[in-house]
């Protein structure tokens, strides 16, 4: 079975040996996409949706989304890919992104991604380590507590994590917020040029 199809076998949920199993060549069970940014190949199911913002940042839509634009958007099932740009400013807008901190743009409070109505608070730190992102390539994980909060008070209204894969040497940033299915395996399969 190809490569590409096994990292689309785990990002859609379809069981592997189902898929070996089957007299249906593995093309047709699991159909694949190439998304290529900065050398890094991934092999996304055929149903998400591929939104390039500029070389620096791309958009994948996993499941609903409003409109596609960029970073940040509101509302909208995806995934982020980002380089130096957005790496430049991934410390609150203030400096480069290191991981010591998460991903944050601005110094002040940002949109909730899951609704707007709230802001968005990012930490503390609850998981970190080394991920492994195709041959020879390992990224620097990092998975942060958040929450969407109301802008007149603390209540919270919404808990989730957002994770992050950093390759500081391909200067390239992975942004989860919406715990994406099958993405750890997607990164883990990716090819390098």
């Amino acid at each position: 079975m190809h490569k590409r199809y096994l990292a689309v076998v785990a990002a859609t949920g379809v069981a592997a040996a189902t898929l070996l199993s089957s007299s249906l060549p593995a093309a047709a069970a699991a159909p694949a996409q190439q998304l290529t940014f900065r050398g890094m190949t991934l092999y996304v199911p055929i149903k998400w949706v591929v939104h390039r913002f500029g070389a620096d940042a791309v958009q994948v839509v996993t499941g609903k989304c409003g409109k596609a634009q960029g970073w940040s958007t509101p509302e909208c099932d995806s995934f982020y890919l980002l380089g130096p740009k957005y790496i430049k400013i991934g410390a609150e807008g203030w400096g480069p992104y290191t991981g010591k901190r998460p991903f944050y743009t601005a110094s002040d409070v940002q949109p909730c991604p899951f609704n707007d109505k709230y802001g968005e608070i990012i930490g503390p730190k609850v998981s970190r380590g080394l991920r492994q992102v195709g041959p020879g390539h390992k990224a620097a994980y990092n998975a942060w507590q958040a929450t969407c909060v109301s802008y007149s008070s603390t209540k919270v209204h919404k808990r989730f994590t957002q994770r992050e894969w950093y390759l500081p040497k391909s200067k390239i940033l992975v942004v989860d917020q919406w715990n994406t299915p099958g993405l750890s395996d997607t990164l883990k399969h990716a090819d390098w040029t």
